[in-house]
């Protein structure tokens, strides 16, 4: 806990205030603002994922090859 306030306090020159509206505009940012507003840098920021790689078209079925039916096998019953 002590190490999120400390980064929340840390962030709160590089924010804008968002008030919510109810909420009053303040120019001290407490950290639950501070929290609030966190949204706008993490679009920033953005991931540290990397994205996902496109992996094309399956080739599916080709067009010389056949298809075969199912092969249907009698049903077993136990007595």
């Amino acid at each position: 806990m002590p190490l999120i306030t400390w980064q929340l306090w840390l962030a709160r020159d590089i924010v804008k205030d968002n008030p919510l509206p109810w909420q009053k505009t303040d120019l001290k940012l407490t950290p639950g603002r501070v929290a609030q507003s966190m949204g706008g840098i993490l679009a920033v920021i953005h991931t540290p994922a990397i994205p996902p790689k496109p992996r094309g078209k399956s080739s599916g079925w080709k067009p010389e090859q056949t298809r075969k039916r199912r092969i249907n096998y009698p049903i077993v019953k136990n007595r």
